[in-house]
């Protein structure tokens, strides 16, 4: 707050996502649509959380079911039904808002990106001593489209008017109206029952709020973000794929900055919550879900998706290897090229190179899995464990039947399926005895050789 601030106020917020999103073509809710892992509204809401707010109104229309379940305990909501503009949909969290006294902030789910710097600029306007009615977020695309205008002079609106009812002029204006808004909930709420629909569209106008207190003769004010990238909206699965792209050029740009190599970084794609230690090699086409924690010093080589996921330090991955959720690999781990790992964990420096399943595992310090091993973890009912101990040998193509305990020091041959426990220091071999056949192969290749070049005999 600058020093002829008054003091703070509690904040609430109204978040509008009442809209049908048609442009999706998709049964599930707009603003539930993901970016990097993540529900577009789930951004919005973790900038808001800085900030605080004492309430949290969700406007919800078609779809509200979804977001009821996915926001359950943490918002409050409101039907906009039927949907007759933006200040319509403002005015049903009234009701929601009853007795709160404090400051609101009018926000939009599929606008996900408006940071908490940002929105604090917003109220801390409020408590300027020129006491704003409104304060409006403007930005300054390079292309206008079809944003309405914010007409200021000195950071004080003159007027608002939406890009179809304005004339030539005003739409030579470059500021353009975000649609947020921040405003004492009852100044706020007074001026939303004044507001009309005699324009274009016959919808009643969240902007026309601003021009109402305008002319009462109070002061509205315009803060201006300087990323128009903040406050795009997104309404179509191509704008949801640039906003995608947005967000992970600057996650990788964060990922180098912070100490990590990526080889490739086009090609690497991070979730929201992805953590990165430092001196980490990220090689090609690597892909991040949500829930993964990388240590200092580790390698993840090309073509890996990794999902909810502890590595430690200086730990090596892929290429193409999959770590599922619940993967906890210790410092000096290798996981090698088409190794799957799910809700497993392995001690420090055990070794699975090469084509193997460990699920629901505990492998301990410095085993080794040989190629082609598996972990036969469920019956078609149940899910079972496997335990294997510290400097275990498991020899190549073997299966191992959960739930089973193969001890320290233990030897599994290659090609065994083994279904009881191994003792520690045990050599366990479960093969069928060979059968030989001296000839009997050079037979059948005379015979089929002599059938095929005379099929009539």
């Amino acid at each position: 707050m600058t020093q002829t601030s008054r003091p703070a106020a509690p904040i609430a917020a109204v978040v509008l996502a009442a809209g049908k999103g048609t442009r999706m073509k998709s049964q599930r809710h707009k603003v539930l649509h993901p970016i990097a892992g993540r529900p577009m509204i789930e951004h919005l809401l973790a900038a808001l959380a800085e900030l605080q707010p004492e309430r949290t109104v969700v406007i919800v229309g078609d779809g509200r079911e979804q977001l009821e379940k996915q926001l359950a305990g943490r918002a409050v909501f409101a039907v906009q039904e039927p949907q007759l503009g933006t200040a319509h949909a403002v005015q049903q969290a009234e009701a929601a808002l009853a007795g709160f006294q404090g400051d609101v902030l009018v926000l939009y789910g599929d606008v996900p990106f408006v940071s908490a710097t940002t929105m604090r600029s917003m109220i801390e306007r409020l408590h300027e001593e020129d006491e704003p009615a409104a304060v409006v977020l403007g930005f300054e695309p390079e292309d206008t489209l079809q944003y309405g205008r914010v007409i200021a002079q000195g950071g004080r609106i003159a007027w608002m008017v939406e890009h179809k009812d304005a004339d030539d002029g005003q739409r030579q204006c470059r500021l353009c109206n975000s649609g947020l808004l921040a405003a004492p909930a009852d100044v706020l709420f007074d001026l939303l029952r004044k507001v009309g629909n005699d324009n274009a569209q016959g919808e009643y106008y969240l902007p026309d709020a601003v021009n109402v207190a305008i002319s009462e003769g109070r002061t509205c004010a315009v803060v201006t973000t300087e990323d128009p990238d903040e406050v795009a909206g997104i309404n179509s699965r191509a704008e949801l794929a640039e906003a995608e792209a947005r967000w992970q050029r600057v996650r990788r740009s964060k990922a180098m900055a912070e100490g990590a190599t990526l080889v490739a970084p086009e090609t690497v794609f991070f979730a929201w919550d992805t953590q990165l230690g430092r001196d980490v090699t990220i090689e090609p086409s690597v892909v991040f879900g949500p829930g993964v924690t990388v240590a200092d010093g580790v390698t993840i080589h090309a073509f890996c998706h990794i999902e909810g996921a502890e590595l430690g330090e200086g730990a090596s991955v892929g290429p193409f290897a999959r770590l599922r959720p619940g993967t906890r690999l210790a410092k000096g781990v290798k996981v090698g090229n088409f190794v799957e790992v799910k809700n497993a964990e392995l001690g420090e420096g055990a070794k699975a190179n090469h084509l193997s399943y460990v699920g629901d595992a505990t492998v301990g310090a410095a085993a080794n899995i040989g190629a082609g091993t598996i972990t036969c973890n469920y019956d078609g009912y149940f899910k079972h464990r496997t335990v294997i101990g510290e400097r275990a040998f498991i020899g190549s193509n073997s299966a191992l039947i959960a739930p089973v305990s193969i001890g320290a020091d233990a030897i599994v041959a290659a090609g065994s399926a083994v279904s009881r426990d191994v003792a520690a220091g045990e050599l366990r071999m479960v093969r069928a005895e060979q059968l030989v056949k001296p000839g009997w192969a050079d037979r059948f290749h005379d015979a089929m050789k002599k059938k095929k070049a005379d099929p009539k005999k």
